[in-house]
């Protein structure tokens, strides 16, 4: 009986227009923004879960609008008399919105996972459960709007918990990070592990990172344990009932918030020693991307050996390979992962490239090639890095590569633009032995740690 009850409900109700209108919305985001995890599956999950910044208000109106279904129809008197409970009668409507959302969430998972499997070489399994804390989200906003529509079964209050919604999933975390970035640059406390109970990381994660299990099955048990009480509101009659239906929301807010890591996203991610594991070409002078980039590697191939070449002609002791950096960005840089590697004088280590909407390089602005030029020059050094003219002068011996005079940049000013130029032109003036012999040495001094060589390209007279 019940089983018929719930088929009825799910061709007859507003549970099917709520998750068609999660669905489209879900795709057509997804579908924008398909060069933030083309090739990628840990992007692609978490790519998801920031979905749920959209899809949790849209769950809640739906909720929401479902919720007031008999006050609107005035039969909710009529209902209360009779014996039968109300949980068995809002059962089936539940279900139905609660599976109808669900479907709408995955089928927008699977629809963009068509962009993760072009070009992925590499599948970590953990992503299907940073994805799956998802559904106990999505379930409870649903039955957190159905409850409100009941409690206030009022034509406003679908688009007021959608509001409240969105505030509370989307600009929340928002501010807590913004918080927690400027308390991390001035050493004072991390975001609070609350945050985390807000399934949206807002943060991002690092292509060399992944979400640590922990986390997301903690976060599972609280959303689980939120979404019982959704049912438990929406099923209440007696205020003794309500106040009951809240504890399983505090028992697990209780259990979980002492278990989840501080800092926000930054605490609740890992390195992926996997994800970093190189993958390479060797038809040739040997070039390497990370695994998690393998849909790179036929794009980067090309330019990468031809810098090898341009390096082999013009300088001694030149690199042989190139091999993608393992290093994670600046604000991944916060967590307390592994240093990287030192450039090695037989290695050429270049950035990553931009990633396109299909998952490979994109090279159309002709930066990348420029690119690992420069690399030749730089070195990680840690405290001893990034001296103010340090990007200036690689500008200088990379254009000394590529035999062309030094790009005037967008963001140069001009005064220290003209100053580059002037520097190339004394450069390409002396004779060619002492051009190789000035640049070698800029080389090796770079490889040491030591900026003092390749400082010396530029005039000293500054803007």
């Amino acid at each position: 009986m019940t089983g018929r009850i719930l088929r009825i409900e799910l061709r007859r109700s507003a549970a099917l227009g709520v998750a068609l209108l999660s669905l489209v919305t879900g795709t057509a985001l997804a579908l924008t923004s398909t060069e933030f995890y083309a090739g990628r599956w840990m992007q692609l999950a978490i790519t998801v879960r920031l979905l749920l910044m959209v899809l949790l208000p849209l769950a809640l109106a739906g909720g929401a609008w479902l919720g007031r279904r008999d006050a609107r129809h005035r039969v909710d008197e009529l209902f209360a008399s009779t014996v039968r409970p109300r949980w068995q009668r809002v059962g089936p409507v539940a279900g139905a919105l609660a599976v109808t959302v669900v479907t709408a969430y995955i089928l927008v998972f699977l629809i963009a996972a068509g962009w993760a499997l072009r070009t992925s070489g590499y599948f970590p399994a953990n992503a299907i459960v940073v994805t799956a804390v998802g559904v106990p989200a999505l379930v409870a906003a649903a039955w957190l709007g159905m409850a409100a529509g009941r409690a206030v079964p009022r034509l406003v209050t679908a688009p007021i918990v959608a509001v409240l919604g969105f505030v509370l999933v989307g600009l929340v975390p928002e501010i807590f990070m913004m918080a927690g970035v400027g308390a991390a640059l001035a050493a004072s406390r991390p975001e609070p592990s609350a945050v985390l109970l807000v399934p949206i990381f807002s943060g991002g994660v690092h292509d060399f990172q992944t979400v640590t299990n922990r986390v997301s099955l903690l976060q599972m048990v609280w959303l689980v344990s939120l979404a019982a009480t959704g049912l438990l509101l929406l099923g209440a009659v007696r205020r003794r009932a309500i106040a009951l239906a809240v504890l399983p929301a505090l028992l697990g807010a209780a259990v979980t918030v002492p278990l989840l890591p501080v800092g926000g996203t930054r605490g609740a991610v890992a390195a992926d020693p996997v994800a970093v594991e190189l993958v390479c070409d060797d038809d040739g002078p040997q070039v390497c991307v990370t695994r998690a980039h393998a849909g790179l590697l036929p794009d980067v191939v090309g330019p990468a050996r031809e810098a090898l070449a341009v390096l082999a002609a013009k300088l001694p002791n030149a690199p042989v390979r190139a091999v993608e950096t393992r290093q994670i960005d600046y604000w991944a840089q916060l967590t307390p992962d592994p240093a990287p590697p030192r450039h090695t004088g037989d290695t050429l280590i270049f950035e990553t490239p931009t990633i396109n909407r299909s998952g490979g390089a994109d090279l159309s602005d002709g930066d990348f090639l420029p690119s690992l030029f420069q690399a030749a020059w730089q070195q990680e050094c840690g405290e001893q890095s990034g001296q103010e003219d340090e990007p200036l002068a690689r500008m200088v011996a990379a254009a000394w590569l590529s035999d062309q005079p030094p790009t005037l940049e967008s963001w140069w000013d001009r005064a220290e633009a003209e100053r580059g130029q002037r520097a190339y032109q004394a450069l390409v003036s002396l004779p060619q032995a002492e051009q190789r012999q000035r640049m070698a040495a800029a080389r090796e001094a770079t490889l040491d740690c030591r900026t003092d060589a390749l400082l010396a390209l530029l005039p000293e007279d500054k803007p």
